[in-house]
């Protein structure tokens, strides 16, 4: 997922097109077994949520042709079905939202430096690996040193960017001398973290629809785009090293309390609103 899926306005996160596919596949595709979904279909979910009928079409032509998403005639029916590529960028953001949790409670004090030196024309290179190195809950140390709480494996994105040859990857522990709560605050903007998941909770907390209500489908393919995007910026940094009133915990605690209330009514939406195929 990336930080253009979203349009942060004044009134907080207006999730784009491509984000509330994802949200969508990732909660009623993926671990169902190889379908492909009917485009009649994800129209009818997405205008839910406010995405019309073009906008959703163009999105779906738009992931083919970026290898997110794999087209399956049926007659006169186009359906769509998840490659393998958008398989793994759905597993990794479900292990980010539900295994791993908004909270690091249990850091074993390690860290996973990554230094990187790219020609300076490489500049789609650099701006990839940067956004892959965000998402994978790194910040910049220096300029080409970037440095995660935990052991990251990031040899598999390095080599899918072509770089292994351009970037140095070392696991290691911080010395006495070193303040860590200093790094933290002089590395990742923790201002701007908080505030994403204050101004969830407060969303979420103050909705009327925060429930399951009458569309809990739509609800939440809203819920699930935020709160990545809201997670994306954050590295699960230690909270040992985290001012004492961090808002992750109780951020998490209304994103989960709220996908547990709509879990089964959307899965039984769901059923009776998608039509879908074998994946051939």
């Amino acid at each position: 997922m990336e930080d253009d899926d979203i349009l942060d306005t004044s009134h907080g996160p207006q999730p784009r097109p491509q984000s509330l596919m994802l949200a969508f596949f990732g909660n009623h595709v993926l671990g169902e077994g190889d379908l492909c979904v009917y485009s009649g279909s994800i129209i009818d979910v997405l205008g839910r949520v406010g995405v019309g009928e073009q906008a959703v079409r163009s999105t779906l032509t738009r992931m083919v042709n970026r290898g997110l998403l794999r087209r399956q005639r049926e007659g006169r029916r186009m359906y769509f079905g998840l490659t393998p590529q958008a398989t793994r960028v759905l597993r990794d953001g479900g292990r980010r939202v539900w295994d791993k949790g908004a909270v690091n409670d249990d850091w074993d004090g390690s860290w996973t430096l990554l230094g990187f030196s790219l020609p300076e024309s490489w500049q789609r290179q650099r701006h990839d690996l940067r956004s892959q190195l965000a998402w994978s809950g790194f910040g910049a140390l220096y300029s080409g040193l970037w440095i995660a709480p935990g052991k990251v494996d990031v040899a598999g994105i390095v080599a899918e960017l072509g770089l292994a040859a351009h970037v140095k990857i070392f696991h290691a522990q911080a010395d006495q001398a070193t303040d860590i709560g200093l790094m933290v605050r002089d590395t990742w903007d923790l201002e701007s973290i908080a505030a994403r998941y204050v101004s969830f909770d407060k969303r979420w907390t103050a909705r009327p629809d925060a429930g399951p209500g009458d569309d809990p489908i739509g609800t939440r393919l809203r819920l699930v785009s935020e709160w990545l995007w809201t997670i994306r910026a954050d590295p699960r940094l230690p909270a040992r090293h985290l001012p004492p009133d961090w808002p992750a915990r109780p951020a998490q605690e209304t994103f989960r309390r709220v996908a547990e209330q709509t879990a089964d009514p959307a899965e039984r939406m769901a059923r009776a609103l998608l039509e879908t195929v074998p994946l051939r």
